[in-house]
């Protein structure tokens, strides 16, 4: 553990950063509603055997898949890499990572996301710093190819320990606002269900199958 942590790494610096892109007007801003995971469990799914998240088991979920989004993510994510990570005694870590994502908008395009991680385990909130830019392990420049603007994103856990909740927004640094990137969002908000990466650390993580009830 680092007891010494460079600013520039600092979860706060992080926030405000996301909160600066996140009340300037021309970014497009969504968030999702916080999901209550057991409540929609019970009513929207069939379960192999009985299952009972808990808001321990929700954080764990999210550092898991903060670290290895393709394992969580693979209908977006296709390819991950994270590495640099460093942990700090105020409870928070930092790291970095590139992926290949499909495009928010663009039917049928993959490219490269470069982000910034930074995890707050007190807030149990993750903040996702999008880069056109980055260094590798060995002092390699990668960057980005602009096949879509760069974003923010926080994932983070909330609600009590027994009725935990599942937070999640993202603000894309856009020229103006632009509705179209709201049309991804507001379809899986209409799909209903879990986010598919719950459904996948219940399946794989916890190992207890679910089955979503027919309307």
């Amino acid at each position: 553990m680092n007891t010494v942590r460079n600013t520039r790494h600092s979860f706060a610096r992080a926030n405000e950063e996301f909160e600066s892109e996140w009340e300037n007007q021309r970014n497009t801003r969504f968030g999702l509603p916080a999901v209550d995971v057991n409540k929609v469990v019970s009513e929207g799914y069939e379960v192999g055997k009985p299952v009972h998240m808990t808001r321990r088991m929700l954080w764990d979920m999210e550092l898991k898949k903060a670290w290895n989004p393709a394992k969580f993510i693979p209908y977006v994510v296709s390819r991950d890499h994270s590495w640099g990570r460093d942990s700090y005694n105020d409870g928070t870590e930092h790291f970095v990572r590139e992926i290949d994502a499909k495009a928010w908008i663009i039917e049928d395009t993959t490219g490269p996301v470069l982000e910034e991680v930074f995890i707050n385990h007190k807030e149990q909130r993750v903040i996702f710093l999008g880069r056109e830019e980055l260094k590798t392990e060995t002092g390699e420049t990668i960057r980005t190819n602009g096949y879509q603007p760069l974003f923010h994103v926080e994932h983070g856990v909330a609600g009590t320990e027994d009725a935990p909740l599942n937070t999640w927004r993202i603000v894309i640094l856009t020229e103006n606002n632009d509705r179209q990137f709201h049309r991804p969002f507001e379809e899986m908000v209409k799909a209903g269900g879990l986010p598919g990466f719950l459904e996948i650390y219940i399946e794989q993580d916890l190992h207890v199958t679910l089955t979503r009830k027919q309307p």
